[in-house]
């Protein structure tokens, strides 16, 4: 008959001196294998750095324990793993990685490790006792020491700062102007309240959640490297400590990395990253449980496949269509989902993405879709744009809320979007072109057109362009460099139409300065759009950026 193999035991005595299969142990060795072994028992299986302090190190000797600990473990023949996947083989993690923990003991190790005292089965309240856990349990228990995570009444003031954050950033008063602040009696912006809501941090959770609110700012605002600077520290706050929501801030941590990979167009790692958390064990639960991080998810993903449909679009229609159709069903649920969580905000973004996904789609041929037929393919500007109106009307009735630049913009291309004389026309041929001014696309939006106030709405686009401007010139707006740049070159094209050629080379001239700060292929959008859509007269005036020396075929945008 074939041999059934067997697992040897690891008797491990607890009593001192503290012995492995009768040979002196390290105990601090010991210790960190029992409480592996006491956390796959009775706990959620993972053993934190969080959980070393103060029982067997302090933070200054912690990677030296772990080093130790390791050898030892190697040299009593037993396999411990390390990171958030307990799926994972321990003989392939990365091993420069260990001192990071989590640490974890797979199924089959588990069950070799017999815990004795004094030669018999240590008893559960034994083990507990050995590791110091009912010791640390009392402390928590005594009066006037609440547990780490409690509420406490000084909380207030930090999620006041949080709360006075977040409301900053929806209305787009990301950072303070670049010159001298903020002015006296107006209010913080997202990053001055959210570096205020720092210092009032009382637990690891509200630190940590800190760190992810910086990280989103910073993404917002354009500095990827500060973004992934923050994110950085999100991990190690994660992987230090247990942290209350710990999955949920690994879900966001991963879903703000994505977007820094997106805002760089880098979409093969923004997908391969937002895929990872999908199939993700511990943060596939909080996608598909959590309608904020699902929205979050959702608006990426699609728009990364609109990114992929139009790049593909000229070259390969039947993926290219594929993209878009997969694109528009995960904007509806990204839709759906932000009604879910009750977040207008979240609503007014994935609608504006919606109709632009679906405007764009059609500029490029992809308009016959499934997602678009239900209503008999009606008009794709007009559903573009009450999909961009139904957002426009979403911030007008959320307390407090910004009006959207994006909106501006999007409504501004799509109204110039048939407009396509040959490349550098002449004055008097570009003015002669009709772009639909914002009363037609007020008609246009019908049900939805009282979303275009006045006092937001002037009657010619280069005023809608020109007051979003000033708003960022004054400081009660900081629109990010993609929004920026866009703004510039929509109030340049507008106001050369209107035959104001001075403002659009002040506009332009704005522009060229900021475009260094674009990813490349946002770049070159710019300087195509430049070289080919406005008139002879202003390109000669204002020169417009070379073009790369060796031309790639790249599908024309929306321009």
């Amino acid at each position: 008959m074939p041999q059934i193999a067997t697992l040897t035991p690891l008797s491990i005595e607890l009593t001192s001196p503290q012995s492995a299969n009768g040979q002196r142990a390290a105990f601090q060795s010991l210790w960190l294998l029992a409480r592996m072994k006491h956390a796959h028992d009775a706990e959620g299986g993972l053993v934190r750095l969080a959980d070393l302090r103060g029982e067997v190190s302090d933070a200054s000797t912690l990677r030296m324990v772990v080093s130790r600990a390791f050898r030892d473990f190697k040299a009593w023949n037993i396999e411990v793993g390390w990171g958030e996947d307990t799926q994972r083989e321990p003989r392939f993690l990365n091993a420069e990685r260990r001192s990071q923990g989590p640490f974890w003991l797979p199924p089959a190790e588990a069950r070799r490790v017999r815990m004795l005292v004094s030669g018999r089965a240590a008893t559960a309240a034994e083990v507990a006792s050995f590791l110091g856990l009912r010791s640390r349990k009392a402390r928590t228990a005594e009066p006037g020491s609440p547990p780490p995570d409690a509420v406490h009444l000084q909380d207030a003031a930090f999620w006041k700062q949080l709360v006075a954050s977040q409301q900053a950033a929806r209305q787009g008063r990301l950072m303070a102007p670049v010159a001298g602040g903020s002015t006296a009696g107006s209010p913080a912006s997202a990053l001055e309240s959210i570096r205020l809501a720092g210092t009032l941090a009382a637990t690891d959770f509200q630190r940590a959640l800190v760190t992810l609110n910086e990280a989103m700012l910073w993404r917002r605002l354009g500095d990827n490297e500060q973004a992934r600077r923050r994110l950085q520290a999100l991990k190690k706050q994660r992987l230090a400590h247990h942290v209350a929501g710990n999955d949920y801030l690994g879900a966001m941590e991963c879903i703000v990395s994505a977007w820094c990979a997106y805002t760089a167009r880098d979409l093969p790692l923004a997908q391969s990253l937002l895929g990872g958390m999908a199939n993700d064990a511990a943060r596939g639960l909080v996608l598909r449980h959590h309608p904020d991080v699902r929205f979050e998810w959702c608006n990426l993903w699609a728009l990364v496949c609109r990114s992929r449909a139009l790049g593909l679009s000229a070259d390969d229609k039947p993926t290219a269509a594929a993209l878009a159709e997969e694109s528009l069903q995960r904007f509806g649920e990204a839709l759906a989902a932000a009604f879910e969580s009750h977040s207008l905000d979240a609503a007014q973004h994935v609608a504006a993405n919606m109709g632009m996904a679906a405007w764009l789609f059609d500029r490029v041929g992809l308009s016959d879709l499934p997602a678009l037929a239900h209503d008999g393919h009606a008009d794709t500007t007009r559903r573009a744009v009450q999909w961009i109106a139904f957002s426009e009307w979403l911030c007008g009735h959320t307390d407090g809320q910004g009006r959207s630049a994006w909106n501006a913009i999007y409504l501004m291309r799509i109204a110039r979007g048939h407009c396509r004389p040959e490349p550098q026309p002449a004055l008097a041929q570009f003015r002669a072109q009709k772009p639909l001014d914002p009363a037609a696309i007020s008609q246009l939006a019908g049900p939805l057109a009282d979303a275009f106030d006045a006092a937001h709405w002037p009657a010619r686009w280069v005023e809608v362009a020109q007051a979003r401007l000033a708003d960022h010139q004054a400081g009660r707006r900081r629109y990010p460099g993609l929004q920026h740049c866009s703004l510039l070159f929509e109030h340049a094209w507008y106001a050369a139409h209107v035959g104001d050629l001075k403002a659009a080379e002040q506009s332009l001239a704005l522009l060229r300065e900021a475009l260094p700060q674009l990813v490349p292929s946002d770049r070159a959008y710019f300087t195509e759009s430049w070289n080919d859509t406005l008139p002879a007269e202003l390109v000669l005036e204002a020169k417009p950026p070379r073009r790369p020396a060796a031309r790639k075929k790249t599908v024309r945008r929306s321009g």
